[in-house]
């Protein structure tokens, strides 16, 4: 069950992906956040502690989620054709799905 729900995550940021609603890595997402277009922000959790403190504050200022996610950067890279361990979903619409497919269920969470 674990790994279809990794799949499926992995499946709808490949589909982000192509309909260009995706920031890859840490510079990108950071300006889709201050931007205003991040609606929901994935991290690794092997991302460098020193690019997840800076990726958190500014989620945390420009009041996106944040989630830490399953997936390896390893895994997210494999899928997404790119090295990153930082995403930023860019469309309220698949933010609300990839919700759906963290752990969270999206209990905490408001998109």
């Amino acid at each position: 069950n674990c790994w279809l729900m990794n799949d499926r995550l992995l499946s709808l940021l490949g589909l982000a992906r192509r309909a260009g609603k995706i920031s890859l890595g840490n510079d990108p997402v950071l300006s889709s956040l201050q931007g205003g277009k991040a609606k929901l922000v994935l991290v690794c959790p092997d991302l460098s502690k020193r690019t997840l403190k800076g990726i958190e504050r500014s989620a945390e200022d420009f009041g996106v989620p944040l989630v830490t996610i399953e997936q390896s950067m390893d895994q997210v890279s494999m899928s997404l054709g790119k090295r990153c361990g930082v995403v930023s979903l860019d469309d309220a619409g698949f933010a609300r799905k990839a919700l759906t497919l963290t752990e969270t269920n999206g209990e905490d969470l408001i998109v």
